[in-house]
């Protein structure tokens, strides 16, 4: 990453947090009504993410779509500052100070891990509202009288009902999630971000934006696409674990994936494939290219 630039890590995350959220929170509500109505045992079944989109533009609209979006933009956005803040400063750290011109796995794992580790615990909050505002819409079987009318009413009847340790429910699951999810990430992403610089500098001495445009969207795309394709299962646990109402339910994600895997084998463990890699590819290029541009724009220097 390269020099120390404090706050301007944080700013520039924090934006690109805003881009995932604008980009990817409709394909985030398919997701998740796929993974609450297909892994359970009774209850509509959707035929296919477009099947579930069709039925909830038909019945709410495109604000459908953007259901338990306030929430997310807030953890989203909270949660990106301190992931590209804290990756980048831990990067830095561990190389002592000393720019590498080769991606370095002894760095890059640790730092990604440790951020998403900590992102987890604002993230788990976050979801939780979100995803129970998700799965209330089209199809649901959750009663008019029991629906929360906003994330806010969600965080208060939680806390009402299950206490302050509620709104933290599935958290091992988040962790489990964010700090090996982030590391596939950001290795991926440092990975083809080298060797597309590499091979395009063999091809022209030139440098310019629209190539760094390019970059940004393939490393950016890749790495997201290869996020979700490491992590799916913990997150459909994690879905499932949120959204179930049962006080005494399990909160073992791999327990959880034992049953779902019994039931429905490993298609079922990777319920919501296809929105989450149609969603991971654009949401996460948006974030790079907006995380690259802000740091351009506030002078911060990288290797």
């Amino acid at each position: 990453m390269g020099y120390s630039s404090g706050y301007k890590d944080y700013v520039a995350g924090l934006l690109a947090g805003v881009s995932t959220v604008i980009i990817g929170h409709p394909f985030d509500t398919v997701k998740v009504k796929l993974q609450k109505h297909n892994t359970e045992a009774k209850g509509i079944k959707y035929r296919s993410g477009l099947h579930c989109t069709t039925r909830v533009l038909k019945t709410e609209g495109v604000r459908g779509l953007y259901r338990g979006a306030t929430s997310s933009f807030v953890g989203v956005a909270f949660e990106s500052s301190l992931l590209f803040g804290i990756y980048s400063q831990a990067k830095q750290s561990l190389q002592g100070g000393v720019q590498s011109g080769t991606p370095q796995p002894h760095v890059i794992i640790p730092s990604a891990s440790f951020g998403g580790a900590i992102i987890s615990f604002v993230l788990c909050p976050s979801e939780l509202m979100k995803c129970r505002m998700q799965v209330q819409g089209t199809d649901s079987s959750v009663s008019n009288s029991s629906r929360y009318t906003s994330p806010l009413d969600c965080a208060i009847k939680t806390v009402k009902t299950e206490g302050v340790v509620g709104v933290f429910r599935g958290g091992l699951t988040t962790l489990l999630r964010e700090s090996i999810g982030n590391a596939v990430f950001f290795m991926t992403y440092e990975y083809v971000r080298y060797y597309m610089h590499s091979q395009l500098k063999l091809a022209s001495s030139d440098s310019n934006n629209l190539i760094d445009l390019g970059v940004g969207v393939m490393s950016g795309g890749l790495g997201g696409i290869a996020f979700w394709s490491a992590v799916l299962p913990l997150d459909v646990a994690k879905t499932i674990i949120q959204t179930t109402p049962e006080k005494s339910s399990t909160r073992n994600p791999f327990r959880i994936l034992n049953l779902i895997y019994r039931r429905s084998g490993l298609k079922g463990c990777y319920t919501g494939l296809g929105p989450t890699v149609v969603r991971a590819f654009p949401a996460n290029a948006a974030a790079i290219v907006t995380w690259e541009l802000a740091v351009k724009v506030l002078g911060i220097q990288r290797d």
